[in-house]
């Protein structure tokens, strides 16, 4: 049984902009009273539409700011300029937080010296960018009776890193693999040792 197709509502723009909206804006505020707050005007409250009169007189909007206290808090401002300056703060945040990596350096238990100092060094850099920094032991065949000569050498890795990096935990083996964790120290715990 087909059933009889839904007759289609008519196209409101105004509708759809409402929807869209993250906030409130002039006729679309739809309490009695409101806390009016902004440049160029007197802090109180007004009934909605003595505010909506003062921001017209002002060729601007009233937007509401917060919802859920009794009276909202609604502003005159220029809605447009508004959301312009929360996107440009929110991308100006969004550049200033570093995405932080974790980049692995990989050893074996007979590891030279040289190798040694060589993967401390590049692990240095890591953590110097921010970055996290694992560090684990591959066990091959018969090498993992040489357990503790792993963990010996991750300790000394941690050790050698202390200045700038912390381990989050002891050599722990998972598998053929053991493994230690380091993070960057952060720069207000170097200013305080210094």
């Amino acid at each position: 049984m087909a059933f009889p197709p839904r007759p289609r509502q008519p196209f409101n723009p105004r509708f759809r902009k409402e929807q869209q909206q993250e906030h409130r804006t002039n006729h679309m505020i739809r309490v009695p009273q409101v806390r009016l707050v902004g440049d160029n005007v007197e802090v109180g409250i007004y009934s909605t539409q003595e505010a909506l009169k003062i921001a017209q007189e002002q060729a601007l909007d009233l937007v509401e700011i917060s919802p859920n206290v009794d009276p909202p808090v609604c502003k005159v401002i220029d809605y447009n300029k508004f959301l312009y300056d929360k996107k440009k703060k929110e991308k100006e945040m969004k550049a200033k937080a570093k995405v932080s990596e974790v980049k692995e350096i990989r050893f074996t238990p007979n590891t030279d010296d040289h190798d040694f100092d060589f993967k401390s060094r590049h692990a240095e850099e890591f953590l110097k960018d921010g970055n996290k920094v694992r560090a684990y032991v591959q066990f091959k065949g018969r090498a993992i009776q040489f357990k503790e000569r792993g963990e010996l050498l991750l300790l000394k890795f941690a050790e050698r890193l202390t200045e700038i990096g912390t381990p989050e935990m002891l050599p722990k083996l998972e598998g053929k693999r053991m493994f230690i964790m380091l993070a960057p120290k952060s720069q207000k715990a170097k200013k305080k040792e210094g």
